[in-house]
């Protein structure tokens, strides 16, 4: 799954597993303490003042819950060391996790769409709505967007894409706020289906994007390559190194945040094979500080200056 927003910088920032796991926990609390009260509130006052749009709100604020709990869930077990069944560790743990959030937006969008389409083709059984129900909109509105502002600022520090999704989740549920507080005035300025039509367009909002999460989560389960950027960023910290004197072949996976690199280098063809290999652990190193990899597997590769070619002895092969 691609950043939103993410710095043009691609030399990153290195936080322990400690401290990202601490980051998600305490930022997907903070979302369940406000998405608690909110959806409780909504479903409440939306059932009271007769307006489907909050309770549609609502149960989008619930959907949220759920979400929180599979982030806290992936979270724990994201964090598991590498053993002998994980040798890469158990980051796509977080990927497949997005997944199921993805899915689960599907499902609720698609009851959200069902229920305010039965109710749009029984416009006379629209009842009109309370003006509670337009300052519960507005305060839920103003809620989500400091929300959706604060976990972002905390997905972005340390470069977590399943925190960007749940983020970016909190940015939809205050556009669906923003929809449902239109409704509920347009229905109290008398046009009563402006409310089940809100409720529609939510139904829609959420159903994007959790098909977005969903595609984007499958796509890293196929080891999808990381952006172009990215890679050349790292191809650059590979050329840098002292002894690199070419390279080729950059391929890259993603493993849940980390990536997982597999480049050529070119080294000297006179060098021992000994020399080839500290260079090449040299390049591992450089790039795994530098850059969010969890693994680097090199291919060394020997370069033979062509004025020298006939004062060097025949080798085959390469070394790895």
């Amino acid at each position: 799954m691609q950043f939103k927003d993410a710095p043009p910088d691609h030399e990153d920032t290195q936080y322990s597993s400690a401290e990202r796991s601490a980051a998600a926990s305490r930022s997907t609390w903070v979302s369940v303490v406000v998405n608690t009260a909110l959806s409780a509130t909504q479903i409440v006052v939306g059932a009271l003042t007769h307006s489907q749009g909050l309770v549609a709100d609502g149960i989008h604020s619930l959907s949220d819950l759920v979400s929180d709990a599979v982030v806290l869930f992936a979270n724990h077990h994201s964090q598991k060391e590498a053993d002998e069944d994980h040798p890469y560790g158990h980051q796509r743990f977080e990927t497949a996790a997005s997944l199921v959030l993805g899915l689960i937006l599907l499902a609720v969008g698609a009851g959200m769409l069902w229920a305010a389409v039965l109710k749009l083709q029984s416009p006379d059984s629209v009842p009109q709505v309370h003006g509670v129900a337009l300052w519960v909109a507005g305060a839920a509105l103003v809620s989500k967007e400091l929300l959706f502002r604060y976990m972002l600022m905390i997905a972005k520090r340390v470069k977590s894409s399943l925190l960007v999704a749940n983020a970016w989740h909190a940015r939809s549920d205050a556009a669906s706020s923003l929809v449902v507080g239109a409704g509920i005035a347009g229905n109290l300025a008398g046009f009563p289906l402006l409310d089940p039509i809100a409720a529609l367009i939510v139904g829609l909002m959420v159903g994007r994007m959790g098909w977005q999460f969903a595609w984007d989560a499958l796509h890293d389960l196929m080891d999808r390559a990381v952006d172009e950027e990215e890679v050349a960023a790292i191809r650059q910290t590979l050329v840098e190194t002292p002894g690199v004197i070419g390279v080729h072949d950059v391929r890259t996976r993603r493993m849940g945040d980390m990536i997982v690199v597999d480049a050529h280098i070119e080294v000297d063809a006179r060098l021992t094979v000994e020399a080839g290999h500290d260079i090449a652990v040299a390049a591992q190193h450089r790039v795994m500080a530098r850059h969010r990899v969890l693994n680097l597997m090199t291919h060394v590769d020997p370069w033979k200056r062509p004025d020298l070619d006939h004062q060097l002895p025949a080798q085959t092969g390469s070394v790895s």
